[in-house]
């Protein structure tokens, strides 16, 4: 049977949080992605509604706790039942009570509006593993079979993973020896319980504001069901260990969880991946298991986008497994650990005393022990070095900076690597930046001015998108080499030719294969669509192109985001044109949106960049612009003894103030490395006496960059201006036969300029390919100042 084979880079089963929240972690870092699940509608069971302090400092840096509003917190928890205070370092300590029903629904919309393709009603029945891709078998909530194909799968889809049985992977452990049984109950009235331990067992109530009672019971010695409990089961359970009757009430869920603990002996295989309660199995203690999961999803996004984009340094991906089946090991350790002690019948009472003397007397264990189950104790193996902050989490800080105010998570929003510059001293500062430069695409530079603590030995630290710091010190060699382990070599040292080989086969050169048909598990051929599968060299860039809902401007907004950047398209009055521009770009797979400012009045630019940081924080969770086009602009068409101080000036408040402003404005959200072209004009080389003032106004643009460049050089960002010549736009003029032949006569190649010709010069210039490009005046004139 053939049928189509939808083509992406990377695949993950499953939509629960951990799949969502990879899934928005690798469109941000620019890799394509589809979401394929078995469920045709998000669940509505909470069974998770805990997040703790190191989940909620990953979700603030990216953005996504102001959409959650005001969060219950309780900063005592537990360690097996025994109070347990979770006070540690950090803007979030203790436990944050945030049903999974919500969590879903915002890295659902998180997800989608990055531009991840979730499909519900897909269940994967078979995966084929070759060289060079992964091919998944799917049936559909219609009974229909699909196929897709990717460079990676990732089983985020649960214990049960498909993913996990069908790649063969080992699972070992043990099996569940206790159950606590579950419900959420309406219509009852008992009194809260926190791990109340009774003689017959253990029972804990908890009544929500809605007035449904969510109940939990386990009793002393019994043994698991292996079948999901009934609600008459809970009920008759609560009445042995407590007395009380729940009968007459209305259960809205029923469930159970053991505390079976098993762990994938590896998280990959070959091109199969697996993350949360697919790798690994443990009892639900105080929100541990998902907690795990998204921190799991955190640590592999960005590095399964660089081994996707072609980014990735040899062995990158790997430390995935190294780094997070380690954290897992321990985390699993603990939860068996109060697992015993909160299921266990009085024989433990003994050590739960010992426990909570030690807790409550020992500081030193208390935080231990909070650590563990905060997830704020992590420390990764980063390679030589001794730096006490060497593989912790970035601390929290409130610093001010270069770009203002910023606190710790704030610097990660991009979901880039961020080198922070520390105050002490500047030459010092100076070579690590130097050397931070050639890595500007993936790793964005702060420079701190203050912050409330001193970090000795060190002028700078290098940390990871997931939060983790790589390198502490000082000097730029060690620094170096820790941006080439965790980033890969910088683009200027590579070839395109090795630039492409490190892509994945089946990322890399697509544009260039056409379809063929692709052997199935079961033999049959399917037709390959070609969908996305190489955003292109701008991958994972933010754009600005002002004036950009038509003409040459429209031409260079399209472009750019079929190289795959994030475009703002600027209007000042038609919004319908701007509105089918993004149409346009999103119909062929691109992601745009729409900003409104006009130019040339006061508060321009502050509104402008309103809108644009408005809308640039809603798709990637931060602010930065790294390519920035001034390409609006008014023509003049008056003779010089016919314009007025008034045109005059607009002309220049327009054509010259703005751009000269907009550079200014957005130095503040431009990382090290970005691209500014500007769109001057041929008549700035050839004269035409009904344009003098446009010309003097572009003129002024030519300067723009000429001295920018060189004010710029040192954090590598290139300013370049453009010239068009006579090229196509909406002017009636172009309707005329007879006059556009004369127009095309001043061009060597004898035709006028399209805004595609010109739209290409932007998009070179755009690029890695021209780093070395700066302060120049591009001729995009056709040939015309030939002469």
């Amino acid at each position: 049977m053939a049928g189509d084979c939808t083509e992406t880079q990377v695949i993950v089963v499953g939509a629960g949080p951990v799949g969502l929240f990879l899934a928005g972690e690798l469109r941000l870092a620019g890799a394509d992605v589809v979401v394929l699940e078995q469920l045709t509608a998000p669940t509505t069971e909470s069974r998770a509604s805990t997040l703790h302090a190191r989940t909620m400092e990953i979700l603030d840096a990216r953005g996504l706790l102001a959409p959650l509003g005001d969060v219950p917190n309780e900063p005592k928890g537990h360690f097996g039942g025994i109070p347990l205070d979770l006070t540690l370092p950090s803007p979030y300590p203790g436990q944050w009570k945030v049903p999974q029903t919500r969590i879903e629904e915002l890295l659902g919309q998180w997800a989608k509006d990055l531009g991840a393709d979730i499909r519900r009603g897909h269940e994967v029945t078979g995966l084929t593993v070759t060289e060079d891709h992964v091919e998944a078998e799917v049936r559909t909530a219609g009974g229909t079979r699909e196929f897709f194909r990717a460079a990676f799968v990732v089983g985020c889809d649960g214990e049960n993973s498909a993913v996990r049985r069908l790649g063969g992977f080992d699972f070992p452990g043990a099996d569940a020896e206790r159950e606590l049984l579950r419900a959420d109950v309406a219509g009852i009235d008992i009194r809260n319980r926190r791990f109340e331990r009774l003689d017959g067992g253990l029972a804990i109530a908890a009544r929500r504001p809605d007035g449904v009672t969510r109940v939990m019971v386990h009793e002393f010695g019994a043994r698991p069901q292996g079948t999901q409990p009934g609600f008459a089961d809970i009920a008759d359970t609560w009445k042995r260990v407590t007395g009380e009757d729940i009968s007459g009430g209305t259960p809205l869920w029923v469930n159970s969880f053991g505390d079976a603990s098993r762990q994938a002996a590896t998280y990959r295989a070959s091109r199969l991946i697996l993350a949360g309660d697919a790798a690994h199995q443990q009892m639900p203690i105080g929100g541990q298991a998902l907690n795990l999961g998204l921190q799991d999803a955190a640590n592999l996004g960005w590095k399964l986008a660089a081994q996707v984009t072609g980014r990735a340094p040899d062995g990158l991906l790997d430390s995935y497994h190294g780094e997070r089946h380690a954290v897992g090991q321990e985390v699993l350790s603990n939860i068996r650990t109060q697992a015993l002690l909160l299921l266990g019948s009085q024989q433990v009472d003994a050590v739960r005393q010992v426990f909570a003397e030690l807790a409550e007397e020992s500081e030193n264990v208390r935080a231990h022990l909070a650590g563990m189950v905060s997830g704020l104790d992590i420390r990764h193996d980063m390679g030589a070095g001794d730096h006490p902050l060497l593989g912790v989490r970035l601390p929290h800080w409130q610093l001010t900076t270069d770009e203002g105010p910023l606190t710790s998570t704030e610097i990660l929003r991009p979901g880039r690597g961020a080198l922070l510059l520390l105050p002490g001293d500047h030459a010092g500062r100076q070579e690590v930046r130097t050397v931070a430069a050639r890595w500007a695409g993936p790793v964005h530079t702060v420079t701190a001015t203050s912050h409330p603590e001193a970090v000795a030995g060190a002028d700078a630290l290098l940390v990871r998108p997931d939060g983790y710091i790589a390198w502490a010190g000082t000097g730029g060699a060690d620094l170096e080499r820790a941006l080439d382990r965790w980033f890969g070599a910088p683009a200027s040292t590579q070839s395109a030719e090795s630039r492409q080989a490190r892509r994945d086969p089946v990322s890399a050169g697509s544009r260039k294969t056409p379809a063929t048909s692709v052997p199935t598990k079961s033999s049959d051929t399917a037709t390959v669509k070609k969908w996305r599968t190489d955003m292109g060299r701008l991958t994972g860039k933010t754009a600005l192109v002002t004036g950009s809902s038509r003409g040459m401007g429209r031409a260079a907004a399209v472009r750019l985001a079929a190289d795959g950047a994030l475009v703002a398209v600027h209007y000042t009055s038609r919004k319908d044109a701007a509105d089918e521009v993004v149409a346009s770009i999103e119909k062929d797979g691109g992601r745009a949106f729409t900003v409104r400012a006009e130019l040339g009045v006061p508060g321009d630019v502050h509104e402008l960049f309103l809108g644009l940081e408005s809308g640039l924080r809603e798709r990637t969770g931060g602010t930065d612009l790294d390519i920035l086009v001034n390409n609006a602009g008014v023509m003049g068409g008056v003779k010089p003894e016919d314009t007025t101080p008034e045109k005059f000036d607009e002309l220049f408040a327009v054509n010259a103030k703005a751009p000269f402003f907009l550079i200014q404005r957005a130095l503040k959200n431009m990382p090290d490395g970005g691209r500014i072209i500007n769109i001057t004009s041929g008549l700035t080389r050839f004269a035409n006496p009904d344009e003098i003032a446009y010309a003097m106004t572009k003129g002024a643009v030519d300067q723009l960059a000429l001295h920018f460049a060189k004010h710029l050089g040192s954090r590598n960002i290139t300013v370049n201006s453009v010239a068009p010549g006579i090229t196509r736009n909406d002017n009636p003029v172009f309707g005329i036969p007879e006059v556009v032949e004369q127009m095309a006569k001043m061009s060597t190649f004898n035709r006028v300029g399209e805004p595609e010709d010109v739209a290409d010069v932007v998009a070179f210039l755009a690029s890695d390919e021209a780093r070395w490009i700066t302060g120049s005046f591009v001729d995009a004139t056709g040939g015309t100042l030939l002469g």
